[in-house]
């Protein structure tokens, strides 16, 4: 599986990237929304994992950018973020994310959570 991390701490990305590829993924690495929409157009990935506070376009607008390019809108999008208020999670749905997880995250079960929304969305 390849995913994407778009995440502007750099521990958090490293820390996400190293588990992930320690479980058998192939992991790409954005800080921001516009090296993550390059990314994306350059590279075939399974599954974005995006940070909502990001530099500049949020991960919010993000997501519904992704949903809007015809060429990205079946990714699947896992939104993450720290700032886990109540209606976040609705609010990440609905700009189109397919999953939400709240930080601090469970490095050790990142792999399993990601892999159970890839598959719930692909049924």
């Amino acid at each position: 599986m390849k995913l994407l991390i778009v995440e502007d701490n750099e521990d958090n990305r490293r820390l996400a990237g190293k588990r992930l590829r320690a479980a058998g993924w192939t992991v790409l690495e954005a800080t921001d929304a516009p090296t993550a929409l390059e990314c994306l157009r350059l590279e075939g990935v399974d599954l974005v994992l995006l940070d909502l506070q990001l530099p500049g376009m949020d991960g919010l607008g993000l997501a519904a950018t992704i949903r809007a390019t015809p060429e990205l809108h079946r990714l699947v999008l896992v939104a993450c973020t720290a700032f886990a208020m109540a209606g976040d999670r609705e609010k990440a749905l609905a700009a189109g994310c397919d999953g939400y997880i709240s930080k601090p995250i469970d490095i050790r079960q990142l792999p399993e959570q990601l892999l159970e929304i890839l598959h719930e969305t692909r049924r």
